[in-house]
């Protein structure tokens, strides 16, 4: 009587113990009943070429220039602007929306059919609706209406679609909406700008900062000063200065209508505000997941005159525009250096030059525009002169 119906066949080795044809046939039945199997070669296929086209672009615009901005040379402290600018979409958000989109990717979040949906306030949504196009994809943007012209024909011009909302508080709940109507993907960079970075190293901005100083009189800077916007870029800053081990301390500048600063003064991540920044790019209603506060060594607020004067102060040095959120940056850094020369410190102080005025010609560079604002720039602009003169 046969025990199975297995076939019984002669070993392929004479070998007492060498292996037989019937150990090696598969069992009849499925050793696990419960069993779904996803895998989609086509799939893995598409995303492998998108991620490939994403480390091009990143090889291509792997780094930006520092810039000197000279001080007079017995003060013993030097400035440098990281400019941002020149990446392909023209600002900081160019580095953020690759990592974006390498995370969305790499965590199995978008497809060749999905549509990817941000609220941006303009640079992001620049930058992402240009690597949607690169990857094959359609792009919407949320925005506040207030968005300068610039930006929004930018956008459009990359392909991208922008849905306008009244108050920057609305823009998150309304791309999760159109996300779950569109059935697409909300990148959310307040949420992930912080993760989808890479602070350990592999060329981020920290890294290219420190490598690019290497020659310097002061390598290891005194300061870098960062606004407020994300939060994602404070945190690669921070988190990689404390990896490196370097006394490096990290400045982050906030503006009017934005809860970084009180939220990271009391240690309350549930402020918030119903009012708008007025200094595109930065300041946020709320204290966004990205930013993580306990990198941060120091936090100053911005009046925003004060920002805007410092974008025109910068025209006025280096022959071009550069966006407000450098403006507000500049006069946190004209303070610190108020007061490293009090102290009788030396040492190099770095910041970003984070996007184009050019973007901004019909607001924050235009006198009617600023006069309706009840705005005065010239006091400001005069106290930066004084603070950081031109050596």
């Amino acid at each position: 009587m046969h025990a199975s119906n297995t076939p019984t066949l002669e070993p392929e080795s004479t070998e007492p113990d060498g292996p037989t044809a019937a150990a090696t046939l598969a069992p009849t039945r499925a050793l696990l009943t419960q069993d779904v199997d996803r895998s989609d070669p086509a799939l893995r296929d598409w995303v492998a070429e998108r991620i490939r086209r994403l480390e091009a672009d990143a090889r291509r615009s792997a780094d930006t220039h520092l810039i000197k901005l000279d001080l007079p040379e017995h003060w013993g402290i030097d400035l440098y602007l990281k400019d941002e600018s020149t990446h392909p979409t023209g600002s900081l958000k160019h580095r953020l929306a690759r990592s974006l989109f390498l995370y969305a990717l790499v965590n199995g979040w978008l497809g060749p059919d999905t549509v990817v949906i941000e609220s941006s306030s303009g640079s992001t949504a620049v930058s992402e609706a240009h690597f949607a196009r690169m990857l094959g994809l359609r792009f919407v943007a949320v925005m506040p209406r207030s968005t300068s012209a610039e930006k929004i024909a930018l956008i459009e011009a990359e392909g991208g679609i922008c849905h306008f909302v009244e108050h920057a508080e609305q823009m998150s709940e309304t791309s999760q909406r159109l996300a779950q109507q569109y059935g697409g993907h909300f990148l959310d960079q307040f949420t992930y700008a912080e993760r989808a970075t890479d602070w350990r190293g592999h060329n981020n901005i920290a890294q290219s900062i420190l490598d690019q100083l290497g020659n310097e009189p002061h390598p290891i800077p005194a300061w870098i000063v960062v606004g407020a916007g994300t939060g994602g870029t404070s945190a690669t800053l921070g988190r990689y200065l404390r990896l490196m081990k370097l006394p490096t301390r990290l400045c982050v500048a906030d503006v009017e209508n934005s809860v970084f600063y009180d939220g990271w003064v009391s240690r309350d991540a549930g402020v918030v505000t119903h009012s708008s920044s007025r200094i595109e790019g930065i300041g946020r209603p709320r204290v966004e997941p990205s930013f993580v506060g306990t990198v941060v060594d120091r936090m100053v607020r911005v009046p925003d005159p004060a920002s805007v004067a410092g974008a025109h102060f910068l025209q006025g040095r280096l022959g071009r525009r550069v966006g407000p959120s450098t403006g507000t940056t500049i006069v946190a850094v004209a303070h610190l250096v108020d007061q490293m020369r009090a102290h009788g410190e030396r040492g190099s102080v770095v910041t970003l030059l984070c996007d184009s005025g050019d973007r901004y010609g019909h607001t924050y560079f235009d006198r009617e525009w600023i006069a309706a604002q009840g705005w005065e720039l010239a006091p400001w602009i005069q106290r930066l002169e004084t603070s950081l003169p031109a050596r």
